[in-house]
């Protein structure tokens, strides 16, 4: 069984394929909620958007012919726009296909749709992902009991960012409020916090400190 998990939970590659592998079991009549299911966590795994920002973008916020998407007035009231890596335009663009073949008349603009075709609500999703967890062992039987949460794929993108950016010796300082405009930050500090969060980043930024203060950094 899983240790309970209260804090940000930072996903292995592993567990984000099994997750996703696990939406192909959802019971789905059409295929729409299966599909549907399976491109939020790719999108929220590739991005590190808020779940709330996913859940609300509209059609017209996905361009998918230059790979940009417009995520409008979200926390504080901020917006911004996220570029995207080819291989989630191209996923995005095959779960767009597929959802207006299965249904091409809505009654709502969201991007991501149910099965009847109607906006995903952030309670229902939850719950959702909450048995997509028990089913492949991240979170214990039963309503009650902590595990991770769609929010956790949010932290996993940024702390990944930043590991492979100390790893590859980059400024990261210099880096830092590119990665916060990404995110939608209000403040770099905001982003500093993974460092400190993370055992790991914090370990990767001390040893570049001391290789600062031993004129070891190039």
């Amino acid at each position: 069984m899983p240790a309970q998990v209260r804090a940000e939970y930072a996903y292995s590659d592993r567990e984000v394929s099994d997750l996703m592998a696990a939406t192909g079991r959802l019971r789905s009549s059409s295929g729409l909620r299966r599909v549907t299911s399976r491109t939020l966590l790719g999108l929220l795994a590739a991005t590190g958007l808020r779940p709330g920002e996913a859940l609300a973008l509209d059609v017209g916020d996905v361009d998918l012919v230059n790979g940009v998407m417009a995520v409008r007035e979200s926390k504080f009231g901020k917006s911004r726009f996220v570029p995207l890596d080819e291989s989630v335009r191209t996923a995005l663009t095959a779960y767009a296909k597929f959802r207006d073949t299965v249904r091409p008349s809505r009654e709502t603009p969201a991007f991501l749709v149910t099965e009847h075709g109607s906006r995903l609500r952030a309670d229902t999703t939850r719950v959702a992902f909450a048995k997509l967890c028990q089913t492949v062992g991240l979170r214990p039987p039963g309503p009650r009991g902590w595990g991770p949460r769609l929010q956790d794929f949010r932290h996993t993108f940024a702390t990944r960012r930043l590991i492979e950016w100390y790893r590859a010796g980059l400024d990261v300082d210099r880096l830092m409020p590119r990665l916060a405009t990404y995110l939608g930050h209000v403040r770099v500090a905001e982003s500093y916090w993974y460092i400190q969060a993370v055992p790991e980043l914090l370990r990767l930024a001390t040893e570049r400190l001391e290789a600062a203060a031993h004129g070891d950094v190039r």
